[in-house]
Formats: C-alpha cells, sequence, structure tokens
C-alpha cells in the first residue's frame, strides 16, 4: 500500500484521476464550491496548491468508485468481503486434528503481520514540531456559509478507554476557536463519547490526539461500522496487508501513525464548561445547528516537510462520502452475513439516503414474516440502528436499478399489511423527529406473496386538480403512466393546515382509486428528480408521524400510504424544535468561481449545483425561518 499520502497522490495522478490547481483558490468558501461542481459531475481529486497558508489542500480525493478502490489497493471493492469470508472460514471452521490445526498456522501468521506497532525513532510525522501550536497556520476550510467558522473535516481522533486501555479511532468534525482551541463533536452514540463519560466519572484529563493524512486506509478504517474490541490500525492492516507503524506523541501519552501528514495533540477536561460549536453545513444536506460539545485544547501540532492538508466536504448528496458510504455498504455485508443474518444475499445504501435513511435488503425469503424479522434484526445492529426506511426484497430482484427495483417493489406491495412501523433511536443530526436522537421507522416487506397484486394504469387529472386544490404546486404522476401505482405533489402548506386533510379528500377524486402511496414534497423540489425527492423528503419526516395509512370510500385499493415529506413548523405542525435550513453557497462565492473557473485549469465549465436548491431556502442563515 502506501507509504504516505504523497504517494497515493502520485498514484491518483498516474490514473489521470487528479488535478492540481495551481492558481490562488481561499480555503473560505471557495474551495468548497469548486469541490462541489467537481464532485457531483463525476469529476476528479483536486489537489489546491495555492492556499494562502505553506500546505496543499487534497479533496475529493476518494470521489469515485474508481478512486476508492485506489485508496484501498482493491480492484473492485466486493473482494475486500470475500478475502474476509475466506478469512472467517479458515479460523472459525472445525479443525478435527493436530494437522488440520498446524494449516492454520500461516493465517494465523498472517493476521499477526497485520497487527500494529509501535516504533522508537525519528518519523515523518515529527520532523517539524510547532511546540507553540497555531492551526490558523494550516488551510483549514470554510465549508459553507452559515457555518459557525472554520472546521476540519477528516480529523482522525484518538481516544483510549481509561478503563480498558482499548483505542478508539473515530471521525468527528473539529470547530476551530482560537489558535490552540477546537470543539470536538462527537455524538452520543460514539464510542469516544462514551469514553468522555469515563474520563468525566474519573475527574480526570482526557488525551487526544488528532492525526490528519497518511495512507488513505486510515481515513476510510475511522469511518468504518468497527466492533468496540476491534483495533481500527489492525482492520487497516488487514486492508493495506501490512501493518501500521505508530509513534507515541510528544506531549500525549497516545500513539498516532507514523506516516501520517499532521498530528495535532491535546486534551480535553471534563470538568470544563461545553462550548457553544457549530452550526455546520452535514452530510445530510441541512444544516446541524449549534450545540454543546467538549473544549479540545492543542498542546502540540507536529508535520512533515512536504504535509499536505487532506480534507472533505459535505452538504446535499452526492458528495466524497457517498463513495465512502458505498465502501461500507460492500464490506460489511459479509460479516453481517456471516454473524448475524444469512439469509441476507445483498444490500444497497443509496447516496440520496445520506447512509442511514434508506437500506434496500434483498434476502433469500423462506418463511412469513421473514422480511420483518430482518428488519428488526439490523435495526438493533450497530449503526444500522439510525435506519429511518428499509425495503426488503425478494432474492430476484436486482436492488442497483432503481426503476427495476420500483417496479418490483409496487408488484408486491399490499398495504397495509406490508408496512411495518417502529420506534428507536436516530442519528443526532435527524433534525426530523418529535424527539431528539429518538423517532419513527418504516419498513416495507416488498417480497413474494402467494397472492398476486392486479395493478392497472392510473390516469388522473392534473389540470381539475391544480384548480380544485390551490396549495398543489406540482405532480409527477410518470410512474402511473408505468402502471407503479405512486404519486409525488409538492405542496405549499398554509398556517395551521394538516396535509391529512388534503390527502382524504385527494384519495377520493377520481383517478386515485388505484393509487397505493401519496408523497407530499416540499414546494420548490424538483419531483421529476428521484433522487433529489429521496433525499429531501427521508430527511423531513419522523415516520411514526409522517408516514400513515388513509382509507378511502370507493377505490379498488381502499388503504393507501401517505408520506408527508414537507419541512415542519410549529404552526403548520405544532413541531417544537429548530427546523435546519439546507445547504447552498452564496451568490457571491457562486459568481466569484464562475469568473475564475477558466483561469484554474478545471476543464469544462460546470454551473454551481445551488441554484438548483435555492427554492428550498427558508430566510436567511442556518435555521429555517418559519412564515
Amino acid at each position: 500500500m502506501y507509504k504516505n499520502l504523497q504517494e497515493f497522490i502520485i498514484a491518483l495522478e498516474k490514473s489521470g484521476e487528479l488535478i492540481r490547481v495551481k492558481k490562488f483558490v481561499s480555503p473560505v468558501l471557495e474551495i468548497t464550491e469548486i469541490t462541489d461542481r467537481i464532485s457531483k459531475a463525476g469529476g476528479k481529486a483536486l489537489l489546491f496548491e495555492n492556499t494562502g497558508t505553506d500546505f496543499p489542500v487534497l479533496i475529493n480525493s476518494m470521489g469515485s468508485m474508481k478512486r476508492i478502490c485506489i485508496a484501498l489497493g482493491v480492484k473492485d471493492l466486493d473482494d475486500v468481503g470475500k478475502e474476509m469470508e475466506k478469512l472467517f472460514k479458515q479460523l472459525l471452521s472445525p479443525k478435527d486434528g493436530f494437522v488440520d490445526k498446524l494449516k492454520l498456522l500461516p493465517t494465523l501468521n498472517e493476521v499477526a503481520s497485520w497487527m500494529p506497532k509501535v516504533i522508537h525513532k525519528k518519523v515523518p510525522c515529527q520532523e517539524i514540531i510547532m511546540n507553540n501550536p497555531d492551526i490558523s497556520k494550516l488551510p483549514v476550510l470554510q465549508c459553507w456559509p452559515y457555518d459557525g467558522g472554520k472546521f476540519i473535516t477528516l480529523p482522525l481522533v484518538h481516544t483510549i478507554d481509561p478503563l480498558t486501555g482499548i483505542r478508539n479511532v473515530g471521525m468527528y468534525r473539529m470547530q476551530v476557536f482560537e489558535k490552540d482551541l477546537t470543539g470536538m463533536h462527537w455524538h452520543i452514540h460514539k464510542n469516544s463519547a462514551r469514553h468522555f463519560r469515563e474520563y468525566k466519572k474519573l475527574g480526570r484529563i482526557m488525551p487526544v490526539a488528532v492525526a490528519l493524512g497518511g495512507d488513505p486506509v486510515y481515513t476510510y478504517a475511522a469511518t468504518a461500522p468497527l466492533p468496540d474490541n476491534i483495533d481500527e490500525y489492525l482492520f487497516a492492516g488487514f486492508l493495506r496487508k501490512k501493518k501500521v507503524e505508530l509513534v507515541k506523541c510528544i506531549t500525549q501519552n497516545i500513539e498516532v501513525p507514523a506516516d501520517a501528514d499532521f498530528v495535532i495533540e491535546g486534551y480535553i477536561d471534563p470538568r470544563e464548561e461545553l462550548i457553544w460549536e457549530g452550526p455546520f453545513g452535514d452530510h445530510t444536506g441541512y444544516y446541524s445547528l449549534p450545540d454543546w460539545y467538549p473544549k479540545f485544547h492543542i498542546t502540540c501540532i507536529t508535520h512533515r516537510k512536504d504535509a499536505v492538508y487532506p480534507a472533505t466536504i459535505v452538504g446535499i448528496p452526492p458528495q466524497e462520502d457517498a463513495n465512502i458510504g458505498k465502501a461500507t455498504e460492500r464490506i460489511f455485508l459479509t460479516p453481517i452475513r456471516m454473524a448475524m443474518l444469512p439469509e441476507i444475499l445483498d444490500m444497497s445504501m443509496p447516496p440520496e439516503g445520506v447512509f442511514h435513511n434508506l437500506v434496500v435488503v434483498k434476502i433469500k425469503k423462506e418463511y412469513p414474516g421473514h422480511a420483518a424479522k430482518v428488519m428488526n434484526s439490523l435495526w438493533g445492529a450497530g449503526q444500522m440502528m439510525f435506519n429511518k426506511m428499509m425495503i426488503v426484497v425478494n432474492e430476484d430482484v436486482d436492488i442497483h436499478n432503481p426503476a427495476s427495483l420500483i417496479q418490483n417493489i409496487f408488484e408486491n406491495l399490499n398495504i397495509p399489511d406490508d408496512i411495518i412501523l417502529s420506534r428507536g433511536p436516530v442519528d443526532v443530526l435527524d433534525h426530523s423527529s418529535s424527539e431528539f436522537a429518538y423517532g419513527g421507522k418504516i419498513g416495507i416487506d416488498a417480497t413474494k406473496r402467494k397472492k398476486e397484486i392486479d395493478r392497472k394504469t392510473v390516469e388522473i387529472d392534473r389540470n381539475y386538480l391544480f384548480k380544485k386544490y390551490r396549495e398543489i404546486s406540482e405532480i409527477n404522476d410518470k410512474l402511473l403512466k408505468k402502471e407503479i401505482p405512486l404519486l409525488f405533489i409538492t405542496v405549499e402548506k398554509p398556517a395551521k393546515m394538516r396535509l391529512k386533510n388534503l390527502a382524504e379528500f385527494l384519495i377520493n377524486e377520481q383517478g386515485f382509486e388505484n393509487i397505493s402511496v401519496i408523497v407530499f414534497c416540499e414546494k420548490g423540489l424538483n419531483i421529476f428528480s428521484y433522487g433529489d425527492i429521496v433525499w429531501s423528503v427521508l430527511n423531513n419526516i419522523d415516520a411514526a408521524r409522517d408516514c400513515y395509512i388513509q382509507e378511502s370510500l370507493n377505490s379498488t385499493v381502499s388503504k393507501k400510504l401517505i408520506i408527508d415529506g414537507t419541512r415542519k413548523t410549529l404552526k403548520g405542525d405544532n413541531f417544537t424544535r429548530q427546523w435546519p435550513n439546507i445547504i447552498v453557497m452564496d451568490d457571491k462565492t457562486i459568481e466569484m468561481i464562475d469568473k475564475k473557473w477558466n483561469k484554474l485549469h478545471l476543464g469544462n465549465f460546470i454551473p454551481s449545483p445551488s441554484l438548483n436548491y435555492k427554492k428550498l431556502l427558508h430566510g436567511e442563515g442556518a435555521i429555517s425561518e418559519e412564515k
């Protein structure tokens, strides 16, 4: 694998996957705007060589399937899962005799060669020592207009469990407040947050070290949903087929990768007051709103002489993180099948579902209720507990072909028998749940039943509906013409009006007899882009509140699933939490990059993706204004 980040950059360049930007581009908003355009257009990795600091910025380095395969040193991500399966079978299969056990020795030696090793010598990550640390010397990005400040976005945060001594390496954004002070944004469900709570109980200072760069495998390992007792650097060693060399920090008793580009050493005092951190344009495509998080005090910064600052941006999908999520989908399918649910044949987490909002699972169905069993098992498994919508289909369905998938779902969907509503933990970033970090989930059993469902072509009178129901702004009935009984409607919700009233009227209108599902969307959303629908609707629902069955009086399909995918307000919905705004770039920065584009040698002009979403803004700022 790669000795350092510089080797990875060379590999990207040799593969034709890197653009070097030599002219000055500001880390404040400008790098984000360029990266957003390139990323959504399926473009290359970017190395900004003139950032106004001593260090270049590498971004979008894993922004395609090809590049993440280059990063992990594989031709196909499924190969990693196959290798894991082979390893598990070798280690866990019954051993009948001494000879069988001897055969294990090469495998055990191989596993031992992946174990991280602490070395004691001069290492690249400590070539330059900044004893008077100043984080402002690094090209830290301000990503979006209403971010609370500059944020480190690809940090490998190292913490130690004070009770067991077990290391955890996670990735948590870090807002810069002063030259030697940042926030540490770890959520309540994360291992490092659990470590923090233990240090607080013990009344002890918590040592922390943050690495940036090095072998790109480390970045992936820090995001991987590993069990608590699996060292991220053992996993990285497995991926790179070479042990990770670690070195002890200068001012903290923690080891970090010797080949890292930067190491930010410091501590958190659990006795201190927390700091008001955020807002931040997050991977959901909405701002995560400010909250209280621990203060991270920087005691030392070290770096390579030729250090490159790695960064990423997140926002309305697809972004670079979609490919990291796809890697997790492919790699961790094998352990899920082997350790939990062997009936699972495949799994898909579309990028529009921002990792956890939408999961499609293909199973080998063997008995009634099998799909429900799979749903409940997955909802109780690690980070899958954050899932909001899970669809389970039969083994003959191509879950990676959206057109075929939707056709198969509605060939088998029978409402309400195939709808499962549940409650449980949701992501801390979920703005739509009625309660913080706790909300509804919806499961759709689209596996085949013995009884076939008769579908008919459905036609509705669009002009009649627009005239009668003034709150309707757009209707997408294209799927109805393909005998898929799913209708999308954008509405402008007047104050004190609930969509249940509108739904009740609509389902009794002529043409709605055979419609099974009606999805209400936010006015301004492009409901002819199915990716945008998935992104917006699933971000905006608490399934226990916004997904319900409504019965019509004179319909072939009498019971229909209604999904309210609009934003919620205090006046219209009695929603008491703050609702965030979507993430788009400000007009000034868009215009500036438009003017600079040709001088930066980025290829053909790409208009700003933000222009497609401006209509979804509600006022200025990170918090959506209620009207």
